[in-house]
């Protein structure tokens, strides 16, 4: 018998898994809000991809901007916040049911 190398395939990010990640960064930020910089760094994703997403998340009124000086400032609305609850609840009945969205 010949011995067989299991890869694990790497598992990519949902866009809803990276909307879900910036929001959860911009809500640890509290009132003060996060600026672009740091939601890129901790998100690890590119500066031009953060504004992108967070653009989406402003649409759907999830998120707020103001401009202090050169940078942007993104703070969570409470609509965010009752979003981002029912969306964790979702998460843990799609992982009790082993399923990828």
């Amino acid at each position: 018998m010949s011995a067989r190398k299991f890869v694990l395939k790497q598992q990519y990010r949902t866009s809803m898994g990276i909307l879900s990640e910036i929001l959860q960064i911009i809500m640890d930020g509290g009132i003060g809000g996060v600026i672009v910089s740091e939601i890129s760094r901790k998100a690890n994703l590119s500066h031009n991809a953060t504004v992108e997403n967070c653009q989406k998340l402003i649409n759907a009124c999830l998120i707020n901007s103001d401009r202090k000086g050169r940078n942007y400032i993104f703070v969570v609305t409470t609509k965010g916040i009752e979003f981002f609850q029912e969306f964790r609840r979702f998460q843990e009945v799609v992982q009790e049911m082993n399923l990828r969205y």
